[in-house]
């Protein structure tokens, strides 16, 4: 896994922005949400917290898998959600309904492609701050941070 490519670094989500993502997606306990690059988990463990959602968290770093896991035991949602240290361009998100991404342009154009042939008609991806080229999204919301950053959500729905 040493070898698998930089995506994005790790930049921790503004917390008002993981629940406008949350609610973009119109996240409920039927869902199985993937976040691809989950960092510390924290998108992974609020949706399956307020919404009852089950989740995967897909995180290169072992570190930090270790981190997210500790902080789903603390959050008592870990019957809900898992977190393993894969490389987020070889994870299968066929299981998945809604994908989460906070990663590079680059990462998302790469990723683009797995993620139209595996997800369900009806699966919903949203990205944080970056876009996937010509694949035109759905939505697109700009939201101000708690700290004035302006912030970018990107919403598709997988269709056939």
């Amino acid at each position: 896994m040493r070898d698998a490519p930089n995506l994005g670094e790790y930049v921790p989500t503004p917390l008002e922005v993981v629940e406008r993502m949350l609610e973009l997606a119109e996240v409920t306990k039927d869902d199985v949400l993937y976040d691809l690059g989950s960092g510390d988990g924290r998108i992974v463990i609020r949706a399956a917290k307020r919404y009852g959602a089950r989740g995967v968290g897909v995180e290169i770093d072992p570190r930090l898998v270790w981190f997210s896991e500790r902080n789903a035991r603390r959050e008592k949602v870990d019957h809900l959600v898992s977190f393993v240290p894969e490389d987020a361009l070889t994870v299968d998100v066929s299981p998945a309904t809604v994908v989460t991404l906070y990663l590079t342009r680059e990462a998302n154009l790469r990723l683009r492609p797995s993620l139209q042939r595996q997800l369900r008609p009806g699966a919903r991806v949203i990205s944080h701050m970056h876009d996937m080229g010509d694949w035109d999204p759905a939505r697109v919301v700009r939201i101000s941070s708690n700290r004035g950053e302006e912030h970018i959500l990107y919403l598709w729905r997988i269709e056939r």
